[in-house]
Formats: C-alpha cells, sequence, structure tokens
C-alpha cells in the first residue's frame, strides 16, 4: 500500500507518542520534502523523524501543480497532494478540512488522524483509545467536537 502522510497527523502522533502506528498499518510512508522540513521545525522531532527508516521522504515532480494550490493551501499540504497524486498513492494522510475536500475533488483517497488511530484500535495495534484522544484534545489542542469524540469512542466500543 502505498501512502503519503501531510505534517500534521505525524506531529500529532509523534507527541502522543504512537507515530510506530503509521508503520504498524501501512509499512513504509512517504512524505514530500515541505512535509519533511516541517516536521523538522518542532522541538525533538528531528531526532525522531531521522531515526525511523519506513518515513521516506520523496521529491515533488509537479511545482506548477503545487504553485497552483498554494492560493489554497499551505505548502506541505500542497506537495502532499500532488505527490499522491504523482505516485498515484492509495491514501493520503491528512486533516485539513480545506486540504481534504481539495483531495476529494482530485480523486484521491483520504484519512485523517482520527481514522488512523481508530484503525490501530480495531486492528489491535491500540489497546485504549480514549487515553490518547484525551491527550490529543487537553494537551496538544487537537480540536474534536463532543459529539465526534462519543462517535469514535462508541466505533470502537470504548
Amino acid at each position: 500500500m502505498l501512502v503519503i502522510s501531510d505534517t500534521s497527523a505525524t506531529t500529532n502522533l509523534i507527541q502522543i507518542d504512537h507515530l510506530q502506528i503509521l508503520n504498524n498499518l501501512y509499512g513504509e510512508v512517504l512524505v514530500p520534502e515541505q512535509v519533511y522540513k516541517e516536521l523538522r521545525e518542532y522541538e525533538n522531532h528531528s531526532e525522531i523523524i531521522d531515526s525511523i527508516s519506513w518515513l521516506i521522504v520523496k521529491k515533488v515532480k509537479d511545482r506548477q501543480a503545487v504553485e497552483n494550490l498554494s492560493d489554497y493551501l499551505d505548502l506541505g499540504e500542497c506537495e502532499a497532494i500532488i505527490l499522491a497524486r504523482e505516485v498515484e498513492a492509495d491514501l493520503l494522510i491528512i486533516d485539513e478540512r480545506k486540504g481534504r475536500s481539495i483531495a476529494k475533488q482530485q480523486g484521491l483517497e483520504i484519512i485523517g488522524l482520527l481514522g488512523v488511530l481508530v484503525k490501530g484500535k480495531r486492528e489491535g495495534y491500540i489497546k485504549e483509545l480514549k487515553p490518547l484522544l484525551d491527550k490529543l484534545i487537553e494537551e496538544i489542542g487537537f480540536r474534536v467536537s463532543k459529539g465526534l469524540y462519543k462517535i469514535i469512542l462508541a466505533s470502537v466500543e470504548e
């Protein structure tokens, strides 16, 4: 399975100490150069990112397509979407609403951080999802509505 990740899901997984879930679920994960640069800007992320062999940095070829999207999205999202198109990725991990919308319009299959966590729980890589959601919300500031929070936990029988 060919999977591309944007910055936000990866940084949030690092912050809740569950980056390995990407490797468990998908094997290798590709990130465009801009996402790699953004990941390295976070405190302590450089060491983590550089220590794993399954996170592969790939250069986007179509710079014009990236430029065309840059009026609507940040550069990391632009590169992630264009790279997903270029390599015909099976899945793009992206959270931002506008980025998700554009990716869907371009025919890309998407999943967000919460979807990755639910999949990880269902496949047995996560014992309890609630503590991870709580940490994302309370410590990291990840926004999840109360209704979605309840739906997610109910979907994994927590």
